[in-house]
Parts: C-alpha cells; structure tokens; sequence
C-alpha cells in the first residue's frame, strides 16, 4: 500500500540490482513513485523491477553504448523525470581497464553516470524541478583529480585512491549540474550514504574479503539504513537549497576533499568527461 508521500513523481534508480540501489527503489514505490530501475545484472534485476511494477532496464556501466542504449530506453518510456538517483558503482581493481579501455572506477563511478544524466537532461528539464542524486562516499578525501591524466595513463592507480578519486568526482559533477542546469530546474546533490553491509566491493578480491569477513557486522550499517539517506532526499525533492551540496547520511555539508570546491577542476572535469564521452 502507497502512502503517497511520492505519488506523481518518476524515478529512475540506477545500480538497483541489489544493495541500497534496491531497497531505495522499492521504498519510493511503496510511498506512490513510478519506479524505473536500472543494473547489470538481469537476474537480479527482474524481481526488483517486478516489486516495483515496471520493466527491467539492463546496462553494465563498464560500457558506454549500454549507458547510451539505457538513456534510449529510458526515454521511450517517459516524457519526464522527477528523480535520477545515480548510484550504479562499486570499488574496482584499476589494472583491469573498461572495455571502452578506461581505468574502471573512473568510468563506472563518475563517466557513465555523467553520460546517463546528461543524455536524460531534456527529461530532467521537462519535469519542471527535478533532483539528481550522486551517491558518493566519504572516501572522497583520499582521491586526487589530475585532470590531464584521469584514466592513469602516466601514473600508477592504486585501488583505494582511485576509488576515492571517483567518489570526489560525484561531488564535482554535481557541482558542475548546479552551476549549468539551474535553468532548467534541476537540482543536484551528492551524499554519502554510510558505510553499508552489501554486495560493494564484490569486483575487488581486497575488498570483497573485508566485506565477507565476520568484521563486516561491527563496520558496517544494513541496507536499508544505507538506503534512508537516498530516499530521504528524493522524497524532499529539488530543494534550492541543498542544490550542489554534499551529504553524510543525513547531514548537509559533510567533511570534502578541498578539490571539491575547486572551480578550476570542477570545470575542467565537466569539459574533459564531455569530449571522452562525445558530448562536446
């Protein structure tokens, strides 16, 4: 039964296989949203979909044309979109590149959600006021954005930095949306949803075996703890003032990498992921 405290509004959740992305997409439809759920993984994907009502959207984030195939898919399907929670990603081992030949968490983590949102942007406008929201993590500050060397061509990519380095890249993005989408009434936040109990990692043997272990229980939250924060802004909507703020759960104005307010990377990120991915 709906509470309609999201009814009217359509969402789109991406890395909704399992984990927070899941349990986020089937709180918003409970509470009335027309739920579009998105990952790579079909099997796992349909039965979140059925409990959401809709059809399944399958794309592996690793490849671009499937990102450009989603972004189709998802606009034969709807006119408008109220809510995009952008939280398709994990940690990756950096030595095994993309099949688009990018370091991973740079593209998985911050190029194919960049490229989603951006080939979305007439749905977003079209809803009037809209939200984006870019799950981060407060990994962000330990990463370092080289912005004439994103994918590690000239340095060596250790996991955990590149990892951080994607996260903060979240934050940037959606400082780039609120400084070039406000016309349209988007409005962007990022957050950190907590450290959560789920499938995250399961690419990376290192940190896949952390998660696994009976540590896992003292270290992390539950799923649908991770999940609150995610639904708590999609259900306050595209508030101007939390536009291109970034979130610790709850909290507005979480701890930042200082790159995070850096105008010079926060444009030059936005015009860099732009000409890797053909928009510019």
């Amino acid at each position: 039964m709906s509470d309609g405290t999201m009814a009217g509004r359509t969402v789109l959740v991406t890395g909704a296989s399992d984990g927070i992305g899941a349990d986020a997409a089937r709180v918003l439809a409970s509470r009335g949203a027309t739920v579009h759920v998105t990952g790579r993984s079909e099997s796992k994907l349909r039965p979140i979909a059925e409990a959401v009502g809709t059809e399944p959207l399958v794309a592996d984030f690793s490849r671009l044309d499937d990102v450009r195939r989603l972004a189709d898919q998802v606009r034969e399907r709807v006119e408008r979109l109220d809510v995009l929670l952008n939280n398709a990603g994990g940690t990756f081992a950096p030595a095994k590149r993309t099949p688009d030949g990018h370091e991973p968490n740079f593209q998985v983590n911050h190029l194919a959600p960049f490229l989603l949102t951006n080939l979305l942007r007439a749905q977003l406008a079209a809803a009037g006021t809209s939200l984006v929201v870019n799950t981060s993590s407060a990994a962000n500050l330990m990463g370092k954005i080289v912005l004439d060397d994103l994918d590690y061509a000239h340095r060596r990519a250790r996991q955990f930095t590149a990892y951080g380095t994607s996260k903060l890249m979240n934050i940037v993005f959606t400082r780039g949306i609120a400084q070039r989408w406000s016309e349209d009434g988007v409005v962007s936040v990022a957050v950190h949803p907590g450290p959560v109990g789920s499938s995250f990692g399961r690419d990376s043997w290192l940190v896949g075996l952390a998660y696994r272990s009976p540590l896992k229980r003292f270290a992390t939250i539950s799923v649908a703890d991770g999940a609150a924060p995610l639904v708590a802004l999609a259900e306050r909507g595209p508030d101007p003032e939390i536009d291109g703020r970034y979130f610790s759960r709850f909290d507005a104005d979480g701890r930042e990498n200082r790159q995070a307010h850096d105008q010079s990377v926060i444009t030059g990120l936005w015009q860099r992921s732009e000409a890797l991915v053909g928009l510019s």
